[in-house]
């Protein structure tokens, strides 16, 4: 057997021992965020009586309140280290399970309960920045450079994961049991991981000069733009795709979740290599158009398998739209501010989620629910524009252009 082919097999097992334990935490701690996917929608639109604006409020303000947490999240993980990052979001977790109980008790008055519900996302927003943000500096700062996009897939492939298994997880918990179940689980799921955080080990911030948030920004902002278009359709499947199955009267809308979250999955296992190997932007030109071929397929769609498939597609596509822009994203800024560099190019996609998913709501309002993936399906092509600039600008692994 050739040298360079045990090397790389050694490499890849090295790898995987060093995030395997990280991608546990990631996918635990999204258990959280997946078993509401699917039932939130219908809780605020049946439970609570809301129209779909409201649907699309709820569902986003969480993106909203990511966004605005992913710079402190980033700072404090390059500074005060990952670990101590991922270890306050989890607790944080935790805690949006405790509001998310408290909005039971104001059913009757459903405006409170909206807003309590509101109170829980938001705060479930900054657990969620301050995990995947920390847990990605943490994957990063344990590997060599070169197998940036492979971090990045990983442990996002461990969030998706947990989205494939909460999703049918928190149907069957809320048509048994209710949103209290719900709510339960999302106090307790996030306690489990802090006995595996304390074992792992941490990686010392280092003391170095970093680029302010404002600085990284200007470095990342274009790649960060591309991975924001490209995640409308992930914001369409997650916020409405129920509610389209529930609209045409076709059963076990759970499923479009997990067809998205497995194709995703299966793209990262076989394919996590090719952004840091052909570059970044000309894998996310490819899976943009997969993604937007997915959400014109659920448009179109005139029976469940239509739209299953199309969730599917989205899903392969947007999987390697992330890591993809976010190869470039990394390459733009040093080392020792590579988490504020994560949170900042997450930052983009948290703002096209708090805009996107109530914009798409009062386009459900107004027109044909399928409509709403027509939309996502055009801006999606966007990104497209976004990865070709990418390419025509490349840079190096120092962050300067070529």
């Amino acid at each position: 057997m050739p040298v360079t082919t045990l090397r790389t097999r050694a490499t890849a097992h090295s790898l995987a021992a060093t995030l395997l334990p990280i991608m546990g935490v990631v996918f635990v701690a999204f258990l959280v965020i997946g078993i509401a996917m699917p039932v939130l929608p219908l809780h605020v639109h049946g439970g609570l009586g809301q129209g779909t604006f409201v649907v699309g409020l709820v569902a986003g303000s969480q993106f909203a309140a990511s966004l605005v947490s992913r710079p402190w999240a980033g700072n404090f993980s390059d500074s005060k280290g990952a670990k101590r990052g991922v270890i306050v979001g989890l607790l944080a977790a935790a805690a949006s399970g405790l509001l998310y109980l408290a909005s039971i008790y104001f059913t009757a008055i459903p405006l409170a309960s909206v807003a309590i519900l509101l109170l829980g996302r938001g705060l479930l927003g900054g657990a969620e920045s301050f995990i995947i943000t920390a847990a990605v500096s943490w994957g990063l700062a344990l590997v060599d450079s070169g197998s940036t996009g492979k971090v990045i897939a990983w442990i996002g492939m461990a969030m998706f994961a947990a989205f494939a298994i909460g999703a049918p997880a928190g149907s069957a918990l809320y048509a048994n049991y209710g949103f209290a179940a719900i709510a339960a689980a999302t106090t307790a799921a996030p306690l489990v991981p802090l006995m595996l955080v304390a074992r792992l080990p941490a990686v010392a911030p280092a003391h170095h000069a970093r680029f302010s948030f404002v600085e990284v920004i200007g470095a990342v902002w274009v790649p960060g733009l591309g991975s924001a278009l490209g995640s409308v359709g992930f914001g369409a499947v997650t916020t409405f795709v129920a509610l389209l199955f529930a609209n045409r009267g076709w059963d076990n809308g759970w499923l479009a979740y997990t067809a998205y979250a497995v194709a995703f999955i299966m793209a990262r296992i076989f394919f996590s290599h090719v952004a840091d190997n052909v570059g970044g932007a000309k894998v996310a030109l490819v899976c943009t158009v997969i993604e937007a071929a997915g959400q014109a397929l659920i448009w179109m769609s005139s029976r469940p398998e239509m739209a299953l498939l199309g969730a599917a597609l989205t899903g392969f596509g947007f999987s390697l739209v992330y890591p993809g822009f976010g190869v470039e994203a990394v390459r733009r800024v040093p080392a020792h501010s590579r988490g504020l560099a994560m949170g900042a190019y997450t930052a983009f996609l948290d703002l096209a989620q708090g805009l996107a998913s109530p914009a798409l709501g009062l386009i459900a309002a107004g027109a044909r629910l399928n409509v709403v993936f027509l939309v996502s399906a055009g801006t999606v092509l966007c990104a497209v524009l976004v990865a070709s600039w990418l390419m025509a600008h490349p840079t190096d692994l120092e962050g300067s252009t070529q």
